[in-house]
């Protein structure tokens, strides 16, 4: 029998929930090679936009309000339901009428979806809580964020090490070697998870899990 608390019991054991413990296949893989892994249904709060998220204030405006909620159902959460929680790390998918623009890094033509993870507990009437006592200073992409649960399935990742741009040789090698070579095609978009901090990362240290979503390679029946 295993007696030792569970973190999917979503803080009635008195610890934090953190989702990088709870699910420790999905956020914590090696950066030797790739791996399949399995993604369960996971809510998160999310905001939608396109462009350059390097010069695009839409995408600034965006991350901003994603924190601004998390912290505030955080501490609503711990106040008014019992459940601490740790704030999850910013995540991203990512995508493009051709997916060789994130090999070329044609950043102007990426659309892109941002997330923070949510535990079950959290609901959109605690997100609009969360949303209509925002009283600070006008957060732009605010009326633009929802609780969205996504269910990605079977996907392949790996722990990125360095900065994003140089993320461009292990995607070449995952789109067109890696993938190819184990029967397998796109099944979604392209998904980051952001383990580092890149206000306060050297950019050759940044911890990055880069991935992808996949489904087998139909193989047409032989003609009779």
């Amino acid at each position: 029998m295993d007696d030792e608390p569970r973190a999917d019991a979503g803080g009635v054991t008195g610890e934090k929930y953190d989702v990088k413990r709870a699910h420790r296949e999905l956020y914590s893989p090696s950066a030797g090679d790739f791996a399949v892994v399995e993604v369960p249904p996971m809510q998160y709060l999310a905001i939608d936009g396109h462009g350059d998220p390097n010069t695009g204030q839409d995408y600034a405006d965006a991350v901003t309000a994603l924190f601004s909620v998390a912290y505030a159902l955080k501490f609503r959460s711990k106040r008014e339901l019992g459940r601490d929680l740790v704030v999850a790390p910013l995540e991203g998918l990512w995508r493009a009428d051709d997916p060789e623009v994130f090999i070329t890094r044609d950043k102007s033509a990426w659309s892109w979806t941002m997330l923070m993870f949510q535990p079950d507990w959290i609901t959109e009437e605690l997100v609009g809580e969360a949303i209509a006592a925002d009283t600070k200073a006008p957060r732009p992409a605010l009326d633009r964020l929802r609780l969205q649960r996504i269910h990605e399935g079977a996907a392949v990742q790996i722990l990125h090490l360095g900065s994003y741009d140089a993320e461009t040789a292990t995607l070449e090698r995952l789109h067109h070697e890696w993938m190819p070579a184990h029967g397998l095609t796109f099944n979604g978009d392209h998904h980051e998870i952001y383990l580092s901090d890149a206000r306060r990362t050297a950019p050759e240290k940044l911890r990055t899990i880069l991935r992808q979503p996949v489904r087998p390679v139909e193989v047409d029946a032989p003609e009779s």
